[in-house]
């Protein structure tokens, strides 16, 4: 049995149509310095504010109605697996096939609303969220285990996506420059595709959620939104702001519930135009072969963008500052607990420079400090579940085995799930921890015998996100512009921290669809183009 409420918060009154096109040019959101009291302070009153709100229980949302079920998921700080931050709705195929239904009804009048009354609402929440910029952070630290610092960035690219990807918008709904021709008017407009759903990543519950769903949104579609099992409290916070600047009932639906049974059913709905997703290599072709298959009813070929993780290795040169490069390679591999796609998990470092590089490296991940990231003095906090915990460590069972342990090797799961930065040298390039995403603490030092070497092992993974390569060695690095073939390549820099409009970000093979989110080319995955051709006098 269903239960619901269909009662909605009081809401800002819907922007009127209004031209938004006097912006500034973009600007990146600047991240927060913790050294400085106020802010430090700032946000240790912000882990209060949030902390005073777990507990509590949040609805399934679709057109406005709100749906209290029988079945529930719960979001776990991982720090303390005990602690209980949330109570979501697990909801059924028939609830996720509603969500598309009432997705459709809403873009009949959303796709007619002018650009920049769409773009309008995501300033206006960008705004918000700069507002309540540490909010968003601290919920992440005790969701995901984000560091202040990772916590903050995330925040920060949430802001940055919707401020873009506004302005984008108004961008391709002006005039489209095309080849005139005597006795003819011509023009090329964009118009958006219909319903998608949004499938986001744990590990960036708030920043990649907002790109790829405000992305959808202002460019016209409506858009079903099934956060991560593991994250749906942040999720929820950013769903409370898009009713609060009052984007209509229907455009963004909340659904949470599980990927077997609404994942699916909302992927094979027929009504369905498109799917968005991030996440494993596994899931993104699996959601793709569904897609693929036509359903009865159904009159398009569904649109899915993916991005799909990586193995990224950072190159280092025998001409190079070792020291420079071992601090980007710590940062890089265990930033966020190596949860990200974009992470270093690998080191190919040259035969000439191999055991230096060693000892440059070990004192940085030694200086690292294992905990519960809301104490700011820990920058390593727990890995996202207890299903990842259980999988790292394995991968370091297998690593042990494939190399020479040198700092970690460890975890513990009694009150959260903590695992030691982990370093394994001598491992070999077609080795199961080189090859194989493991997508936690765990860093592969690969010896090349010389740059030609390390190259070829940079390339042979299944993967395409990112890369960095380290050299004083001019013609080195232009090689590796051409060959080295990842979809983000950082010459003499670690290959993390994408900034929107400046890294536009999405990789190559297995990695995914390069989607170049952050980027100019991200919002033609979210409409299509129609050229209108008029015989004229």
């Amino acid at each position: 049995m269903v239960f619901y409420n269909s009662s909605r918060p009081t809401l800002c009154k819907p922007f009127p149509e209004a031209r938004f096109t006097m912006r500034p040019e973009f600007q990146n959101e600047p991240f927060t310095d913790f050294t400085q009291a106020q802010n430090k302070t700032a946000f240790e009153g912000a882990l209060s504010v949030i902390a005073a709100k777990k507990g509590m229980e949040h609805p399934l949302v679709i057109g406005g109605e709100r749906f209290i079920l029988p079945d529930k998921i719960r979001s776990i700080n991982p720090a303390r697996k005990t602690e209980v931050l949330g109570t979501f709705q697990a909801a059924t195929p028939e609830l996720a096939a509603k969500a598309v239904l009432v997705a459709e009804t809403a873009f009949a009048t959303w796709s007619k609303v002018r650009a920049d009354t769409r773009a309008g609402y995501l300033f206006e929440a960008a705004r918000i969220l700069r507002e309540r910029k540490h909010e968003f952070s601290a919920a992440m630290v005790y969701e995901v285990g984000k560091s202040w610092a990772e916590a903050d960035a995330d925040t920060a690219e949430a802001i940055d996506f919707m401020e873009f990807y506004a302005r984008e918008m108004i961008r391709y709904a002006g005039d489209q420059p095309l080849t005139r021709v005597p006795g003819e008017k011509n023009e090329l407009v964009y118009v958006p595709l219909g319903v998608g759903v949004v499938i986001p990543p744990w590990n960036f519950p708030l920043a990649i959620m907002v790109g790829m769903s405000t992305a959808a949104i202002v460019a016209g579609n409506t858009v079903v939104l099934k956060p991560s099992s593991d994250t749906p409290w942040v999720a929820w916070m950013f769903f409370e702001v898009m009713e609060q600047v009052g984007l209509p009932p229907g455009v963004l639906n909340f659904v949470t519930g599980s990927g077997g049974s609404v994942g699916n059913a909302l992927v094979t709905h027929p009504r369905v135009r498109f799917i968005t997703f991030t996440g494993s290599k596994e899931t993104g072709l699996h959601i793709n072969r569904q897609a693929a298959e036509t359903q009865p009813g159904q009159i398009w070929i569904k649109r899915v963008v993916a991005e799909m993780g990586g193995k990224d290795g950072m190159i280092i040169d025998r001409e190079t500052n070792l020291d420079v490069a071992a601090a980007a390679v710590s940062a890089a591999a265990f930033g966020f607990q190596g949860q990200k796609c974009s992470a270093c998990s690998r080191v190919i470092v040259d035969d000439a420079v191999y055991d230096r590089f060693i000892e440059k490296l070990l004192p940085n991940v030694a200086a690292l400090s294992v905990g519960p990231t809301d104490d700011p003095g820990n920058n390593v906090g727990p890995v996202a579940s207890a299903n990842a915990y259980r999988s790292i460590m394995q991968y370091i069972e297998i690593g042990k085995g494939e190399g020479k342990l040198l700092a970690g090797g460890t975890g513990s799961d009694a009150d959260g799930f903590f695992i030691q930065p982990t370093v394994i040298a001598d491992v070999a390039p077609r080795a199961r921890i080189s090859l194989e995403e493991i997508f936690g603490p765990v860093l592969a030092i690969i010896r090349a015998r010389d740059f030609e070497d390390a190259l070829g092992i940079a390339n042979n993974t299944e993967f395409g996100l990112t890369g960095a390569i380290f050299s004083d060695d001019e013609a080195k690095l232009a090689r590796a512009r051409d060959e080295f073939h990842v979809g983000n390549l950082y010459l003499n820099r670690k290959c993390t921290g994408a900034l929107v409009g400046v890294h536009p970000f999405g990789g190559f093979n297995m990695s995914g669809t390069d989607s170049k989110a952050g980027g100019r080319d991200y919002l033609l995955l979210f409409l299509q183009a129609k050229c209108i051709s008029r015989r004229i006098s």
